[in-house]
């Protein structure tokens, strides 16, 4: 166990757990270096950060969906406002800029699911993401510049793209890593995985993480 996985599994419950899909990428992370080290300990990411960060233009950047693994400190402030799910909810990642998470989350069945929970300042994205490890990595590997921004699951990346005025190139390694380590495929649209992007409120969603969120929020 790398110290990326060891660290994200030290702030699971009992119940919870890294899937194997995960601690792959997560070793495959620390093969090629793609970690950082911050004052909140280490973080992992799917492309050089610091490549990326030169090579970004106002125009396009390199690197594919840009997504932070890291070891959430949870606090105590996040749970008191969604009270009740202190033992079924953990972040283990950053999917936007604005602030917006990934995180494991217990359902009713006490089933694993990845869902993501939107800043509400920018996205307000509150969805489960994808019901396998593997279908998270394969939407991660479609290519959006972020996986936060609902509006553009039901695009292409270029046709995301095209409507924002900024490209992303694809991460071809990660993409041919995905694709030959887990025998898969690499979807169309994010629609392909995320059956139901509703948004925090949503009174009709079909989404079960979404409703029950409202149920415990307060």
């Amino acid at each position: 166990m790398n110290l990326l996985h060891k660290s994200i599994h030290e702030t699971l419950p009992d119940e919870m757990y890294v899937p194997e899909p995960l601690a792959k990428l997560f070793d495959w992370i620390e093969h090629h270096g793609f970690i950082k080290e911050t004052k909140e300990g280490r973080v992992g990411y799917l492309y050089p950060i610091e490549t990326l960060r030169n090579q970004w233009t106002g125009e396009e950047r390199p690197g594919g969906t840009i997504i932070e693994f890291y070891a959430e400190q949870q606090s105590d402030d996040f749970y008191l406002v969604h009270e009740g799910i202190k033992n079924r909810l953990r972040i283990f990642a950053r999917t936007g800029g604005d602030g917006s998470v990934a995180a494991f989350w217990l359902d009713d069945k006490r089933e694993q699911k990845i869902v993501h929970i939107g800043s509400g300042s920018g996205s307000v994205l509150a969805c489960v993401l994808a019901e396998t490890a593997v279908d998270f990595l394969r939407l991660l590997a479609i290519g959006y510049d972020e996986i936060c921004w609902n509006d553009d699951f039901d695009k292409t990346p270029e046709q995301s793209f095209e409507e924002n005025e900024f490209k992303v190139e694809p991460n071809v390694l990660f993409q041919q890593w995905v694709v030959n380590e887990f025998d898969t495929s690499i979807p169309i649209t994010a629609l392909d995985i995320v059956k139901y992007p509703a948004e925090f409120g949503d009174e009709n969603s079909e989404d079960e993480f979404c409703k029950w969120l409202d149920r415990h929020s307060g």
